[in-house]
């Protein structure tokens, strides 16, 4: 189906079948912080509402047949980006599907899994942005940003914790990866509404601090008005201004603090969780990190996906 017929079945059935699942996209490079977003996002609506898949489970390969291709998993010839592009149509007009699996841990291809889609549905990988044809399934679109040595320090603690690799076994394959990533990954980010970028702040030293972040909220869908949370007693926990974004054009820059008083991003966090109009309390998930660690900048960051995926609800 063309892109832009997906975009029309997908709005007369937002009309005509409110179980339509409102989308999120949730692109970027290995160990750029996916799955840490994604899970936070889950656990914060539950899973009886909220369904997630990782595309990167539409590998063609495994581990150990990779190891004599010309490619790496970052190439589109290694990923079955036609089966993904079908799967994520079928999920945007409500339908089940029975998607591949690939394991991280060990390399290898297993036996596929029927998902459902729920109410909303989190997708979340390397090229979920990759075609026209898949972003017109979404209803919004976010491209983590973070530093590449940032990233490369998340990367290599992550593979040789859990996934079995050396340290000089991720900095090979890193070295390997760099020109698919150039290629194929990062020019996502132009085509997304929001990028994120986890990064230290220009100008403090202290490497312990936690990361803050920087959301560019383009104009490509509506955004929350933060004029009611932007007071001058929170700006300590974030503000608001306006810059240029790499092609040039002004952009809406949302800069979240790692460094302000837990009692201000409490009184942030519950002002952007009131603007979705449910009656909980703020979920404890958001923000959390492994090891139990937590982020006051990834929780509001989460909560500002929170409300798109609300307002997306809401139509």
């Amino acid at each position: 189906m063309p892109d832009k017929q997906v975009t029309i079945s997908r709005a007369w059935r937002n009309g005509d079948t409110p179980s339509r699942p409102i989308m999120l996209a949730i692109a970027g490079d290995s160990a750029a912080g996916k799955t840490t977003i994604t899970k936070g996002l889950v656990a914060a609506l539950g899973p009886e509402r909220i369904t997630s898949i990782c595309v990167d489970d539409y590998h063609r390969y495994d581990r150990e047949e990779r190891k004599d291709k010309p490619f790496t998993p970052l190439h589109p010839d290694c990923n079955y980006i036609d089966v993904m592009e079908q799967h994520l149509q079928l999920l945007a007009m409500g339908h089940p599907i029975l998607k591949p699996v690939y394991n991280h841990k060990d390399g290898t291809l297993g036996r596929p899994v029927l998902v459902e889609p729920r109410e909303f549905v989190i997708i979340e990988g390397l090229l979920p942005l990759h075609s026209k044809l898949a972003r017109a399934c979404f209803d919004a679109t976010v491209y983590l940003d973070p530093p590449e040595p940032v990233r490369y320090e998340w990367k290599i603690a992550r593979d040789t914790t859990k996934r079995g690799y050396t340290e000089e076994q991720v900095k090979k394959d890193l070295e390997k990866r760099e020109p698919e990533s150039a290629e194929f990954i990062r020019p996502q980010r132009a085509v997304a509404d929001i990028v994120v970028r986890f990064d230290r702040i220009e100008g403090r030293d202290d490497l312990d601090e936690p990361l803050s972040a920087t959301l560019l909220l383009r104009p490509t869908i509506s955004h929350p008005d933060l004029a009611n949370i932007l007071s001058d007693d929170h700006k300590e926990a974030m503000h608001l201004k306006l810059q240029r974004d790499e092609d040039g054009k002004p952009v809406d820059a949302l800069h979240i603090h790692s460094y302000a008083e837990r009692a201000v991003t409490k009184e942030v966090e519950q002002a952007i969780w009131e603007e979705l109009g449910t009656p909980d309390s703020v979920p404890e998930s958001l923000g959390t990190i492994d090891a139990g660690n937590r982020s006051e900048p990834l929780a509001i960051s989460q909560l500002i996906l929170l409300y798109h995926l609300f307002q997306a609800k809401m139509g």
